[in-house]
């Protein structure tokens, strides 16, 4: 039996987004094992699946020799465990376990699920990333993209070979999860709910300013952050910051969740304003529960929102833009909204359910 594994930066990440892919994997004949960083919560949930084994990576460091040590761990761990193939998701893992595979011949398919922070802003940072780019994605045998923006912008800059690369719809949504539900709470008040770590990339300072522009303007409006306080990311948010909005009642910070479906069933429409994306999964969620939504015209949105069919654009960085399409928006009538939606439930049917991107992966594999 061949053995794949499926590295990621996160159990978190590995558990939400990467279990029916494993699961399908398993079904397929293959044995499945996750390597991440452990966690109590969820590695202890894969392990009850799947063979979990523990790396120390830290995401968002830029210590080389710690990255080093990832590298030199990875490869001894598949060295040991005499893996067959790797799937690798997330930078850190893209790189440093494309390597350490490639040493070994193993092959490997990594997925590029956005470009991150350190591209949107280019540093001297983001030049030594892409030279561990070129190197890492010579060592794979298929590079996965999100999006045609990220694509291009690795074959323009000679970061991958284009007969390696294919697109992806994202990590693709589960249908059977993401359904549409009644929303129960009935408070006469229009809800717009944000989904993501809280990261001024996401566009959370240009969200509280059309937040202010739109309470001016009306009563019948609620405002909601879904999202974890992301301490160690040199854009994030701090908690102090957070707790000013709350006081002022500018918005109701829901905290995190296991749930998301459950919140956005109560919600009538999802916004993402941010810089960069892959493609995101808050977005697709939505979609798929039939919520109409409201994102920046960037890459990896831009893929989601067919602007006036099932949601709006809006342009990046920009409040006042925001609050325009948030009034829009509120002035459409529930049947409108309902349509918005029915229409983002069949783009994501058609386009981005979860089975496409297993079928795909298995296809590779």
């Amino acid at each position: 039996m061949e053995k794949i594994a499926i590295v990621l930066n996160s159990s978190w990440q590995a558990y939400n987004f990467r279990l029916n892919l494993a699961r399908a994997l398993k079904k397929a004949g293959y044995e499945v094992i996750f390597i991440a960083p452990y966690d109590q919560k969820y590695s202890e949930l894969l392990k009850r699946e799947f063979k979990f084994l523990n790396i120390n990576i830290d995401s968002m460091g830029l210590n080389p020799v710690n990255d080093l040590r990832v590298l030199i761990s990875l490869f001894f761990l598949y060295k040991k465990e005499a893996i067959d193939i790797v799937l690798n998701f997330t930078i850190k893992p893209n790189i440093y376990s494309s390597i350490a595979s490639g040493l070994l011949n193993i092959k490997s398919i990594s997925n590029i699920t956005g470009l991150g922070t350190i591209f949107i802003k280019q540093s001297l940072i983001t030049k030594m990333v892409k030279i561990l780019y070129k190197i890492a994605l010579g060592f794979n045998s298929k590079v996965f993209f999100q999006n045609k923006s990220d694509q291009r912008f690795f074959l323009e800059n000679g970061l991958v070979a284009e007969r390696i690369t294919d697109l992806l719809p994202g990590s693709g949504v589960d249908l059977d999860k993401f359904i549409p539900v009644e929303k129960s709470i009935i408070n006469n008040k229009i809800i717009f709910l944000l989904i993501a770590r809280l990261l001024k990339d996401k566009g959370l300072l240009e969200y509280i300013e059309a937040i202010k522009i739109i309470k001016d303007r009306y009563d019948n409006v609620e405002f909601q952050i879904l999202g974890a306080v992301d301490s160690l990311n040199r854009t994030a948010i701090n908690k102090e910051e957070l707790q000013s909005w709350i006081d002022d009642k500018l918005v109701s910070y829901l905290g995190t969740t296991d749930a998301v479906e459950k919140v956005i069933s109560q919600c009538d429409c999802v916004l993402l304003p941010s810089y960069r994306e892959g493609t995101p999964r808050s977005l697709l969620e939505a979609c798929a529960m039939e919520k109409p939504i409201i994102a920046t015209d960037v890459a990896g949105c831009r893929d989601i929102v067919d602007d006036g069919i099932n949601g709006f654009l809006c342009k990046v960085k920009s409040p006042e833009d925001l609050a325009d399409k948030i009034e829009l928006m509120l002035n459409l009538s529930d049947d409108e909204r309902l349509l918005m939606g029915k229409a983002g439930r069949n783009k994501i049917r058609e386009q981005f359910d979860e089975k496409i991107v297993i079928t795909r992966y298995l296809a590779s594999i």
